[in-house]
């Protein structure tokens, strides 16, 4: 697809998978977390090994549907729950979610993050656009960007148009001149395309969707999409 550049005034950018890869991020996290409930719940670990505690967040979100767009709160409360059935204390939960959280903070760019948003920032805003629960200024990054929008905050998340909306609006722009850039086929691509804003589809596998090839632009990293954009 050739992209609108003529009229566009800003990106929004997906964070996790787009930015850093996240799967090794959670499973670090997950280990901390592990760790600390050895030394301060250790009823708990004695009880749950790891993949027996994300048994425990996986029910809590299919139990909660509606926690969806809340993925910290998902995380606590499979804590609390996991304190509960092993006889702890559950006033530990919101500690030992700190624990998780802060750890969670600690990504690894890939390569092409940076100079990418060193070379989009200086021509238009960057605004943050996730369903997660990354925090800019404890990984460094916020300086790039003009602002952010977490699911969370809102009570809904990609692909839900609204978040995209309350995007365009806090970035004053019309749908139309904001460049959503993201990972996710459906989250992302489909869900900016059908708010009504750009879209860019990374596919850092180089795959490539002849399917949608027509709606959106497609490339391996942030560096193509600035290359392409003319930054």
């Amino acid at each position: 697809m050739s992209l609108n550049i003529d009229k566009l005034r800003a990106l929004t950018l997906d964070l996790d998978d787009t930015l850093w890869p996240i799967w090794p991020t959670i499973e670090r996290a997950e280990s901390v977390l592990l760790a600390w409930l050895q030394r301060h719940a250790p009823r708990v670990t004695e009880r749950f090994d790891g993949v027996a505690m994300r048994s425990v967040r996986e029910a809590v979100a299919r139990e909660r549907p509606e926690w969806a767009h809340d993925l910290g709160r998902l995380r606590r409360e499979s804590i609390r729950r996991l304190l509960v059935a092993a006889d702890e204390d559950e006033a530990l939960a919101d500690a030992a979610f700190e624990v998780f959280l802060a750890e969670r903070q600690r990504v690894d760019l890939y390569a092409d993050t940076l100079p990418a948003l060193r070379r989009l920032a200086a021509r238009w805003p960057l605004f943050a656009l996730s369903n997660g629960n990354a925090d800019l200024e404890r990984i460094g990054i916020r300086r790039w960007f003009s602002g952010s929008l977490a699911a969370r905050e809102l009570g809904i998340g990609k692909p839900d148009g609204r978040i995209f909306a309350a995007a365009c609006e806090r970035l004053d722009c019309l749908p139309q001149e904001v460049l959503h850039v993201g990972d996710d086929l459906a989250l992302d691509v489909h869900g900016a395309l059908d708010a009504g804003l750009q879209a860019a589809w990374l596919r850092r596998d180089g795959g490539h969707d002849a399917a949608v090839a027509a709606r959106c632009w497609q490339g391996r990293d942030l560096l193509a999409l600035a290359d392409r954009l003319g930054v």
